[in-house]
């Protein structure tokens, strides 16, 4: 889809038409991105630097101008092409835009700003606004972000209990799953590059492939190799322990780990008969670690089901904190899980005993695709304009829902240096991330990142990971989900 790279066409009909719209004597203009609240009461802010890569770096030519115009006149839409060859003229084809943002990986409490965007030029100063649609695109990798940020905590509570080395499970213990269950490509990278924040195992190559191109992480997710029901299937219902034996042979080895899903036919024969009696010595020879995957019924019956079977057969070991677990064995659990299902499991789990070292959990669509805009209420709104050289205050109040109202004035986002407490002000001397006119013990999180056409901060895989897990971060366990 080439048309995609012609900016001027990846926005809102309407867009084009509103430059005849402002009042006369208008030069500047300032919006914001926010989170209006929703299903989390923080949000994880992270996938910006993507957008600004992959569309905004790209400079408008006068054929986009033209292919713009074409389509708008026989659109149906004003469309000020003057504008923009002024855009090209003056400024090779980047937007006069200068946008402020809060370091990626930092952890935020919604309602506050993320974000800010201003025009640096007076004769098209609604450029900003055109493109909308594009910039807040970023509620998706920050919505995954902190989805899988949440389920990040809750996980580490059930390890912290009951494992005796939590810190070094953690990061492997949600696996993406998602790269068949999202809409497109560009989903499956963006989003599984934002639970890449939070995690290291992925079966979304496209979401490793992002960090790469993006944020410079060479290798930033890792998986092991696994059997799908084909290549169990394909032996055929009475060779099924012949297909085990194969994945041990192919994959087994001292210190190798490998999964097989175990549910084509029957789970629990699979876990009592086959793997637990007739493969069991095949399975301790190999020296591996063998995952062994449920894929239907209900999560946290089956998995303990299965775990009870596998402790039959396999054993146990007790830890320091006194939870069992398995020997050579492990679970993974990727049909029907959400943060409900997998707080159930744990919950099954640690009742009757079991490390949550016994577990992992494959998330497919519900990680990357069941959410949308309103999951966290994200909105970019203009919040001042500049008329004959004053900037007045813009927002909206609707009667018929409060929780619209929008923010006034020109806009940043400070942090308390004692309790690390976030709140939007507004901005009333310098320039939006200038640090000026901040009031004592507080300082700007807004930093300038983009200016016509330049990237000025480069984020890096490493250091985003860092700020999501820093103390004060994802070192507590405070997110909770909002009051609906």
């Amino acid at each position: 889809m080439n048309f995609l790279r012609n900016i001027l066409l990846n926005t809102d009909s309407y867009k084009a038409s509103h430059f005849l719209q402002y009042p006369a004597g208008t030069s500047g203009m300032f919006s914001y991105i926010e989170s209006r609240g929703g299903e989390y009461d923080k949000t994880l802010f992270f996938g910006l630097q993507i957008i600004l890569k992959e569309y905004l770096a790209q400079p408008v030519t006068l054929a986009m101008v033209d292919e713009a115009a074409e389509f708008f006149a026989a659109h149906g839409e004003p469309f000020d092409a003057e504008g923009w060859r002024y855009i090209v003229s003056k400024y090779q084809g980047f937007l006069p835009v200068r946008i402020a943002a809060v370091p990626e990986g930092t952890l935020v409490e919604g309602r506050n700003i993320l974000c800010a965007i201003e025009c640096t030029d007076a004769r098209v100063f609604w450029c900003a606004s055109y493109i909308e649609s594009i910039l807040l695109r970023v509620w998706y990798p920050i919505t995954v972000a902190t989805r899988s940020w949440s389920i990040k905590q809750l996980i580490c509570k059930y390890l912290e209990q009951t494992s005796d080395s939590p810190a070094e499970q953690l990061a492997f213990k949600l696996h993406d799953f998602g790269a068949r269950g999202v809409s497109s490509a560009e989903s499956a990278a963006i989003g599984g590059c934002a639970h890449l924040v939070n995690f290291m195992g992925s079966d979304t190559v496209v979401g490793v492939m992002a960090a790469r191109e993006f944020y410079g992480e060479t290798m930033a997710g890792y998986s092991i190799p696994a059997a799908e029901h084909s290549t169990i299937t394909s032996w055929l219902r009475e060779n099924e322990a012949e297909a085990y034996r194969n994945m041990i042979k192919q994959f087994g080895g001292p210190g190798k780990i490998f999964a097989v899903v175990s549910d084509s036919y029957n789970i629990f024969n699979a876990c009592e008969h086959i793997w637990g009696r007739e493969l069991k010595q095949e399975v301790l020879a190999s020296g591996a670690t063998l995952v062994i995957r449920p894929d239907s019924g209900e999560p946290a019956e089956i998995v303990l089901r299965v775990a009870r079977i596998l402790e039959r057969r396999f054993g146990v070991t007790h830890n320091t904190k006194g939870y069992k677990v398995l020997n050579k064995v492990r679970i993974i659990q990727g049909d029907g899980i959400n943060e409900d299902s997998i707080k159930q499991i744990l919950e099954a789990l640690t009742a009757d005993n079991f490390a949550t070292d016994n577990i992992a959990f494959g998330m497919g669509g519900v990680l990357l695709q069941a959410l949308n805009r309103d999951t966290l209420q994200f909105a970019m709104k203009c919040s001042a304009i500049l008329i004959n050289g004053e900037w007045r205050d813009v927002y909206k109040e609707p009667l018929t829902d409060p929780g619209k109202v929008s923010k006034k004035g020109r806009l940043t986002l400070i942090q308390n240096h004692d309790t690390s407490e976030f709140m939007t002000i507004r901005k009333t001397t310098g320039s939006i991330g200038d640090g000026q006119g901040i009031p004592p013990g507080w300082q700007e999180c807004l930093l300038p990142v983009w200016d016509t056409g330049k990237l000025l901060k480069d984020w890096r895989f490493d250091e985003i990971r860092c700020r999501a897990n820093a103390p004060g971060s994802s070192g507590d366990r405070r997110m909770q989900k909002s009051a609906k």
